[in-house]
């Protein structure tokens, strides 16, 4: 088990960032795979109106490209793949025509698996859809299809999120943290030899990875950052079973919440060992990690908290997550905060 203590610094090093917002515009990253006048519209669009935030990283083609794209193609559709893990590239847009459907169908996947977002844009007469979209915008006079509606693509969305992160932990520490932790703080070192917190690494929104903070629910051991808990685990303190039921042990991540690393609603961050373990198998496991992950979230108040044991499990788990990710809306944080509350005065099967 990784352990730590709350020190001064840790604390102020995540005050600083309190009332640091999303900007409106933050500045993405973005290639094009496949030539045509789309693909050279959507570059002039970026080029003419940068204050938009894209930033035209290069093309991809399997054959040499004429005209204003030619010295500005990187390398051929395959290679797109390693360029943009290594670059940490934002958005692909495809004008792959629609002949080639199992390439178009294999770079989607590819971009899912790995937290790229995948536009779709016509490339000539030869353009047909093959793939579900469900949204269209223009980018100029270009006509570009999204996979899904993510409302909080808008800034104003992310700002009103941002913001209510702010206040309400700010509310949560000044009203609750100050005088539960000293007595919590208590109760965890009376139960078990150990610290009083457990850190552990976890993927946040874009793959940034961050330090989770929790109240320590187990007895110190070696199996912490690998096995998820189960029901009457003997690794679980009598302490640790209450922290676990009242969700009290997730109280620390509102320092989290103040840094940025972490949403009061969002995906719940899964240990990067399940990560590993479901990115390749679950379909749209990774799209979680387009907005940032919360201390509790849409899945947990539908009864997906807790132990995964199966991947059918997973699978419902992912799928009320984008689903919370294509629905946001501020009402709805507040709906999923308000159910969060009365399940703690609750019966809950699967808190444990």
């Amino acid at each position: 088990m990784r352990s730590g203590k709350l020190s001064f610094q840790n604390v102020q090093t995540g005050l600083n960032k309190v009332f640091t917002l999303d900007p409106l515009t933050s500045v993405k990253d973005l290639v094009i795979v496949g030539d045509g006048p789309a693909a050279e519209e959507i570059f002039r669009y970026c080029e003419d109106q940068t204050v938009r935030g894209y930033r035209f990283r290069g093309i991809f083609n399997d054959e040499p490209i004429n005209g204003l794209l030619g010295s500005r193609r990187v390398g051929d559709v395959e290679s797109m793949k390693a360029y943009v893990i290594q670059n940490r590239i934002d958005i692909v847009y495809c004008a792959l025509p629609g002949t080639r459907k199992q390439d178009v169908t294999d770079l989607m996947e590819f971009c899912e698996r790995n937290t790229i977002r995948f536009r779709i844009i016509p490339s000539g007469e030869s353009f047909i859809p093959v793939v579900k979209v469900s949204e269209l915008e223009f980018h100029g006079a270009v006509p570009v299809s999204k996979l899904r509606k993510e409302p909080m693509d808008q800034g104003i969305n992310r700002r009103v999120k941002r913001a209510f992160d702010i206040v309400f932990s700010t509310l949560v520490i000044a009203l609750v943290f100050t005088w539960l932790f000293p007595l919590l703080a208590l109760f965890i070192k009376l139960s078990s030899k150990g610290p009083v917190f457990f850190k552990q690494m976890r993927l946040g929104r874009d793959n940034k990875a961050f330090v989770c903070w929790k109240f320590r629910s187990m007895r110190t051991n070696v199996e912490a950052d690998v096995k998820q808990a189960t029901k009457n685990d003997p690794r679980v303190t009598a302490v640790g079973r209450f922290l676990r039921k009242s969700n009290l042990d997730e109280l620390p991540q509102f320092l989290n919440v103040l840094s940025g690393q972490m949403s009061v609603v969002g995906p719940r961050p899964h240990p990067l060992r399940l990560n590993d373990q479901y990115r390749d198998i679950i379909d749209k496991y990774m799209v979680r990690h387009f907005v940032r992950p919360g201390i509790t979230g849409w899945a947990q108040v539908n009864g997906m908290r807790g132990e995964t044991r199966t991947p059918e499990l997973m699978e419902r788990r992912v799928e009320l997550d984008v689903w919370y990710l294509e629905n946001w809306s501020f009402f709805l944080d507040l709906r999923i905060v308000v159910k969060t509350v009365t399940n703690m005065f609750g019966k809950d099967e699967n808190a444990y």
